[in-house]
């Protein structure tokens, strides 16, 4: 029981604090137009630099650019028999940076921005996975909860900022191609400490604290087709697997029993202070200065289809895979996933007059979750996002897009076992976003 305590609290450093839409480790809303439509798989316009670089081909002729903003926030709530523990994730303003140039029948475009994870996640009162299970140890031993103090409390950061650049050739008069890469820079820290003190006998019984930080590169191809005749369009891309090997620098990792109950254990239980010595050594190994860690970005594949039903109406459809299961994870969790991320999005655009054009879309995001996946440090559930929002053609030149979207996440409920009680996830999750597109 003391060794599983431990080496369950070393895995603080998994804090994961992704707040926007995609699979597990990948983002797909970067321009507004995806947070007011979100099937924008079969997109011609400036935000086709990332969701269909092959389409820029059918796009303007001439350079363009559009910066976005969005502001996400979110609860992350885990809830056991005996309490409820509140994580509140969020970010500063998110930007993203698209950019494209097309002359005859070629293009070339780029985006930045934020595209894996983004955001902070805080637990005030820390995870049951330490504070139900420390309780019920000392618990065993006669230190019941109203007789120490316990303070406990977790902070994370996970930003994954990419730089993408692509190349789009118009082959024929109804197909365009395009090849690209994109650089990924990993920047992540995770913080924590559970102090168990303030015993009138043993005075500090125990803590763990921890401050690691975390960076890598990684890089990924990318090739996208597209074929566009008349009203319609279909396209389909592939982000290959990117890989992320981040190393710790590591300010702070220590885990230790206090003076005077390791000196009581000593006396009436040294198997149990020798398991708990060799634990330390063996589980705070991996979180040293210098040690590594995979978040790799999983390959995505994107089909979608775009149909200009009039002038002013337009629909699509699109359909995602992110091969979690090949992609590695911190512990090598993706083994504990059934299969990859599905999911289906649509969207449907309306020109009200010249100036002003409404939208709205949906997603369906499923996870191949399990129960061996979800912990309390990182978890998951399957969701529905709804967005809505519209565009104002300020000028031949300019325009402005404001959206709102939210996701609607189905609670996840762990089944209990002989070392941990019933656990529910739930989450929440809204943005607001604003941008301005310019062509020159």
């Amino acid at each position: 029981m003391i060794k599983r305590i431990f080496t369950l609290a070393t895995l603080l450093f998994c804090l994961s604090v992704t707040t926007n839409a995609g699979g597990l480790m990948t983002n797909t809303n970067y321009h507004i137009a995806f947070d007011r439509m979100f099937a924008r798989g079969a997109s011609t316009e400036i935000d086709a630099a990332y969701s269909n670089p092959a389409g820029l081909a059918w796009g303007y002729d001439g350079f363009q650019m559009s910066i976005d903003f969005q502001k996400p926030w979110q609860n992350r709530d885990i809830e056991t028999p005996s309490a409820k523990y509140n994580g509140k994730a969020s970010a500063p303003i998110v930007p993203a940076l698209f950019a494209s140039y097309k002359k005859d029948r070629w293009a070339l475009s780029s985006m930045i921005g934020i595209v894996g994870s983004g955001g902070f996640v805080k637990y005030d009162n820390g995870v049951p996975m330490f504070n139900e299970k420390l309780a019920g140890l000392l618990s065993a031993n006669g230190i019941t909860p109203e007789q120490y103090k316990l303070d406990s409390k977790m902070k994370g950061k996970q930003y994954i900022y990419g730089g993408q650049l692509n190349f789009t050739y118009r082959i024929t008069d109804f197909l365009s191609a395009a090849v690209g890469v994109r650089a990924n820079y990993y920047d992540g820290y995770y913080q924590g400490h559970v102090i168990a003190d303030q015993h009138r006998m043993f005075g500090s019984l125990a803590s763990l604290e921890l401050d690691v930080d975390q960076r890598a590169w990684g890089f990924a191809p990318i090739v996208s087709l597209d074929f566009h005749q008349g009203p319609i369009t279909v396209a389909a891309r592939y982000e290959f697997r990117t890989k992320i090997n981040t190393e710790n620098s590591t300010n702070k990792l220590d885990a230790s029993i206090g003076t005077n109950l390791m000196a009581y254990l000593a006396a009436n239980s040294p198997a149990v202070l020798q398991t708990i010595a060799s634990t330390l050594g063996n589980e705070t190994t991996p979180y040293e200065d210098g040690a590594m860690t995979r978040y790799d970005m999983p390959a995505l594949l994107a089909i979608a289809a775009g149909y200009e039903i009039s002038p002013k109406l337009r629909a699509a459809l699109e359909y995602h895979f992110f091969d979690d299961k090949n992609a590695k994870m911190a512990g090598n969790r993706q083994n504990d996933l059934t299969g990859g991320t599905h999911e289906i999005l649509a969207g449907i655009e309306y020109d009200i007059n010249d100036k002003f054009t409404v939208s709205c879309g949906g997603q369906r995001t499923d996870y191949g979750l399990s129960d061996e996946y979800q912990k309390d440090t990182s978890f998951a559930c399957d969701s529905y996002s709804v967005g809505l929002g519209g565009a104002w053609n300020i000028n031949d030149k300019m325009r402005l897009n404001v959206s709102y979207f939210c996701t609607i996440y189905s609670d996840y409920t762990k089944q209990p076992t002989t070392t941990s009680p019933q656990e529910i996830y739930s989450r929440t999750n809204n943005v607001i976003g604003v941008g301005v597109d310019y062509k020159f």
